[in-house]
Parts: C-alpha cells; sequence; structure tokens
C-alpha cells in the first residue's frame, strides 16, 4: 500500500540532497535548472533516505511510534527551514560562479524565487513515479507468490518491473524522441540561414562548377560555404594579395555511404585544387555537421587565402544527442581523415600542402578516433592538430592526461614536457612549459569549467582530481564533490554550457587564432598578426 506521507528517514534524506544539490557547480545556472538539480537530486536522497530506514527496520532495530512520529516532525520543521535557508542563500553562491566566469553577479530575486515550488513539484511527480513503480512490482510478487515459493516471487517481480521500466524508457520514450529529434532535425537541415546563397566561385562545394549540389549540403554545410572568407576579406586584413581559399563540404545527402560520401570530398579537393593549396585542414563536424567558424577562419588569413578546408556531415542531430551515438562520429571522422590521408600521401612530398586535422567537442572525438595509434600516430600522419572541447571520451587526450608529467593538475596537464601536446585556455598558456615545442603540434583548447569535457558517469561515485587543489581559476574554490549529486549538477551544467562568456564553460571565442598561429605558423607571421586577426573576428562576431 502507498503511504500517504513519507518515512522520516525519506523525508531526512531528500531535503539533503536537495540542499546539497544547491552548492556551486562549474557554472552558473538559470533558476530552472537549478531547479531541475534539485528535484532530481531530492527525489535520489528520498530513495535512500527510505531505503536506510528499511534497512534499520529489516536488521531488527525498532523505534517506538512516538519516536518515529517525533522524528518525522523534527525532519518536517528542520527540512524546511533548510530548504528555505539554502534556496536564499544559493543566490550568493550563483553570484559567486557568475563572477567567477566574468558575468554580472546579480540574479533576478523574483526568477530564484520559483526554484522551490518548482522543484518540489517535480520531486513529487518522480517519487510518485517510483512509488507506483514500487506498488506494481508488489502486485507481481502478489500474483507469482501463487504459484512459487515468496522470494523467487519476489525476485521475479523485481525483474519484471525493471524489464518493463527499461523497455517502456528505452524502447518507448527514449526511442521515440530520438526519432521525432530526427524527423525535426532533418526538416531543419532543409533549411538556409538568412542570408546564406549559393556561391558562385568554383573554389567552394555547391557552386556551379561542383561536383556537390547546393541542396544536398544540408543546412549547416550551406552555412560553411555560404560564409567562406572571400580574397578581398584577406588582402584588406593583410595589405597583400590573396586568393580565394577552398571549401569543401559533403552532406549527408550527397551519398548513402560514409565511403562514398568520403571518396565525394577527396574529388572535390581534387576539383578545386585544395591538395595544390599551401595548407589543407580536415574538421571532423559536430553531430549535425556544424563547423565553427572561429576555427575554420584562422587558417585561411594566416596563408593568405592559399588553403583548402574541408567537412562532411554524418548526422541531422545536434552533439547532445549526437552523443548518444558516439560510433557515427568516429567512423564519419575516421573515413574523411583516412580518405583524405590516401590521396595526399600519395602525392610527391615536395608537393604536398600541409596537413592539419581539427574538431570540436564530439568533432575532437571524432578526430581522435581516426588515429588508434595515439598521439605517435597523429604526430606521424599530419603536420598539426587542434582539438577544441574535447569529451571525456577522447582516447588520445585520455591518454595525454593519465600520462601527464608529475605535479602538472588534470585541467592543465603537461605532457612530456610539452614537446608535442599542449593545453590552453588562455593565448599565454600555449607558451607553457618554457621549452622546445618541435612539430608537429597538437593543441587542445580546454577549459576548466567546461562540463563538456568533465561529465562522467564516475561522478556519482568517485571525487574528480580536477577538483584537486590548485584548480582552474574559473572553477570556484568552494564547490564540493558528493556523490551522485555532483553528478546531476554537472549534468545540469552541460544546459548550460555555452551560456557564459568565452574562455569559460563550452566557449572558446577566438582563442583557435592563437592556437593556429603556434600550429603551423606561415613565414612572417607575428604575434602581433595574430592580436589583429582576434580583433577583427570578435568585430565580425
Amino acid at each position: 500500500m502507498v503511504r500517504r506521507l513519507p518515512s522520516w528517514g525519506a523525508l531526512a534524506g531528500a531535503v539533503v540532497c536537495y540542499c546539497l544539490s544547491f552548492t556551486p557547480s562549474l557554472i552558473p545556472r538559470a533558476w530552472w535548472l537549478q531547479a531541475a538539480a534539485g528535484a532530481i537530486t531530492a527525489a535520489f536522497g528520498y530513495g535512500i533516505g527510505a531505503f536506510l530506514q528499511w534497512l534499520l527496520r529489516r536488521c531488527g532495530v525498532t523505534v517506538p511510534a512516538g519516536v518515529r512520529r517525533g522524528a518525522w516532525l523534527a525532519s518536517a520543521a528542520a527540512g524546511t527551514v533548510a530548504v528555505v535557508f539554502v534556496t536564499a542563500w544559493s543566490v550568493r553562491w550563483q553570484g559567486d560562479l557568475r563572477r567567477a566566469v566574468g558575468m554580472d553577479p546579480r540574479i533576478s530575486w523574483w526568477q530564484w524565487v520559483l526554484v522551490l515550488p518548482v522543484a518540489l513539484l517535480l520531486a513529487g511527480l518522480l517519487v510518485l513515479i517510483a512509488r507506483l513503480v514500487r506498488l506494481g512490482t508488489r502486485l507481481i510478487a502478489r500474483q507469482l507468490g501463487r504459484v512459487i515459493p515468496p522470494w523467487a516471487a519476489a525476485t521475479g517481480a523485481v525483474l519484471v518491473a525493471a524489464v518493463l521500466v527499461v523497455g517502456l524508457v528505452q524502447g518507448f520514450l527514449l526511442r521515440g524522441l530520438l526519432n521525432v529529434a530526427e524527423r525535426a532535425a532533418g526538416l531543419t537541415d532543409r533549411s538556409t540561414s538568412p542570408g546564406i546563397v549559393r556561391p558562385e566561385l568554383a573554389t567552394l562545394s555547391g557552386s556551379p562548377a561542383s561536383l556537390e549540389d547546393w541542396d544536398s549540403l544540408g543546412a549547416k554545410g550551406r552555412d560553411f560555404i555560404g560564409q567562406a572568407t572571400t580574397a578581398g576579406q584577406i588582402t584588406e586584413f593583410s595589405g597583400r594579395p590573396a586568393k580565394d581559399p577552398v571549401r569543401v563540404y559533403v552532406g549527408l545527402r550527397s551519398a548513402d555511404t560514409l565511403e562514398r560520401r568520403a571518396a565525394l570530398a577527396v574529388a572535390e579537393l581534387d576539383r578545386t585544387g585544395g591538395f595544390a593549396r599551401q595548407v589543407l585542414v580536415v574538421v571532423s563536424t559536430t553531430g549535425s555537421g556544424w563547423v565553427n567558424e572561429q576555427i575554420a577562419t584562422p587558417p585561411e588569413y594566416l596563408y593568405g587565402g592559399d588553403s583548402a578546408l574541408v567537412a562532411m556531415q554524418y548526422s541531422y542531430l545536434p552533439s547532445w544527442i549526437s552523443f548518444l551515438t558516439e560510433d557515427q562520429a568516429s567512423d564519419a571522422g575516421a573515413a574523411l581523415i583516412d580518405a583524405v590521408y590516401a590521396h595526399w600521401s600519395a602525392l610527391p612530398a615536395d608537393h604536398r600542402p600541409k596537413l592539419l586535422v581539427a574538431g570540436e567537442s564530439l568533432g575532437s572525438y571524432a578526430t581522435e578516433r581516426a588515429y588508434p595509434d595515439g598521439v605517435a600516430g597523429l604526430a606521424a600522419r599530419t603536420d598539426g592538430a587542434l582539438l577544441v572541447g574535447p569529451t571525456p571520451d577522447n582516447p588520445i587526450r585520455r591518454d595525454v592526461t593519465d600520462g601527464r608529467d608529475r605535479g602538472s593538475p588534470v585541467w592543465r596537464p603537461q605532457y612530456r614536457d610539452g614537446r608535442t601536446v599542449r593545453f590552453a585556455q588562455t593565448p599565454a598558456d600555449l607558451g607553457l612549459p618554457d621549452g622546445p615545442w618541435d612539430p608537429p603540434r597538437v593543441v587542445y583548447l580546454q577549459n576548466g569549467s567546461d562540463p563538456v569535457t568533465w561529465w562522467e558517469p564516475s561522478l556519482i561515485w568517485r571525487r574528480p582530481p580536477w577538483l584537486d587543489r590548485p584548480r582552474a581559476a574559473d572553477v570556484s574554490p568552494t564547490m564540493r564533490w558528493y556523490p551522485l549529486v555532483t553528478f546531476w549538477q554537472v549534468s545540469c551544467d552541460l544546459a548550460a554550457a555555452n551560456d557564459v562568456p568565452a574562455g569559460h564553460g563550452h566557449r572558446f571565442g577566438t582563442l583557435p587564432v592563437y592556437a593556429w598561429a603556434a600550429i603551423a605558423p606561415p613565414p612572417g607571421w607575428t604575434a602581433a598578426d595574430s592580436a589583429r586577426l582576434d580583433a577583427r573576428l570578435r568585430a565580425g562576431s
């Protein structure tokens, strides 16, 4: 039978976890994200508290009815005071977090007042669902108990309930939501952003001379091509004659397999003269096929337009959904990189462009997966790499971080004295350590407060090393790790990872300018040139 009121243990557990969810996390949260974090952690605390109280009863610990009633009243009274106090006090914590990432520390009180009632409503809904599952399990056990022993009936009921719940979530809710999201993303992929028109230059995919139809590029592909830097823009910046850069993009609708799309990309590069440019950059896209212009544009300016960029779409879905199907990203990254490398390596050594690779977020994961032999393979098959906002699953980053030099922090690791790989959150970080940096150079742009980089299931049970001292400058010194709670906090941070200024969260601004200038600097390029290009891109963004 479902109780009308929660037990005192469940109530105490919910209050403790709710309060802990308000403690500082990686980045500031909107009021509705804090309400979600509070509700989810409170629901789990409710379950943990109820389980511990049940365990005491099973161990023979009996509590008189009067004591139970007093404990419940005390939990309710203390819990009410604690919940109201922590909700109000958290405004100060959020202000500190906002200040750490360069945001206005002031928070709208009228919005924050909504946190408590919304969190209570959501937590109540989650507890109600859990109770219905428990009630259903008991009904199944009662029916099974008529024909098999009680212990077997209880075990069977739990298994049946688990299969039904998992099947409902994965087979109906999750798959249904993914299907709806994919259909919606497919429709969006057919749209074209305002101001984006079909190009006439033969150096661009989708032009009249292209092997690739303009409509087949997809929305993100049309953005990538339509925003291509022109020779005039480069000349205006440098004061010297420039070329129109090559940009090649292959959309998901262009061919029915990854291999055919990769082959089409190589054919487009060949057609546009991409293999005859000074530098060729292979960019692994995010889930929807997006390429960050802040990553794509700098090489075009550095090399006076004597450059080629190539990218390929593998999904309609945004990265936060595509993250559930990482194999698609890694297969696409490997297909494109392998196809380009095969053609490039067959060229005479003195007639090859510099071969660079790049990727952001899920695109960085896809890039790394194309080199199963790690840093050595990446260095042997490229002239440099830029990997922005890596995920926790990036295999090369994980190996580099685990093998970092003694004394270097996990958020800014130094690997083998920085001779090949370096990590940066600011331009100055690219000069650390102060020692030789041999080509080919690999750069990771990694923010200390980026939840995309630091989120992983192990946060449920293990304190992460990025909370060790010293911490990254934009990680609150008051942040603490709590089992399960921190996992849900950082999970909610993912939703706001881009809602902070550049240099924090999952935003990197114009830092790729300095990274590319460090990875593959053309002759005569100076720090002053990087600063001017930085200012130009900021003004145009």
